[in-house]
């Protein structure tokens, strides 16, 4: 708060009209939007990444545990 704004500073007689109330409103309500496509950005990117990095473990689980279970076939020939 500066000190333009101090409340203390105002007189009794200054009355909120409600195009005061309608334009602070506006003016926090863009606020509010604005934050809130910067939150969703950040989120899809971190859905992303987590995304990538459970697919990345589930592919090398899955080649380890291939690993372990193939069976190794030997052909001789008598």
């Amino acid at each position: 708060m500066s000190r333009d704004d101090d409340p203390r500073d105002h007189d009794h007689d200054d009355k909120i009209t409600r195009g005061d109330i309608e334009s602070k409103f506006r003016e926090l309500q863009g606020d509010v939007a604005q934050t809130a496509e910067q939150a969703k950005s950040y989120a899809i990117a971190a859905a992303a990444v987590v995304l990538v990095g459970i697919a990345a473990i589930a592919f090398v689980m899955g080649r380890r545990k291939g690993r372990k279970k193939s069976t190794v076939v030997e052909i001789r020939r008598i």
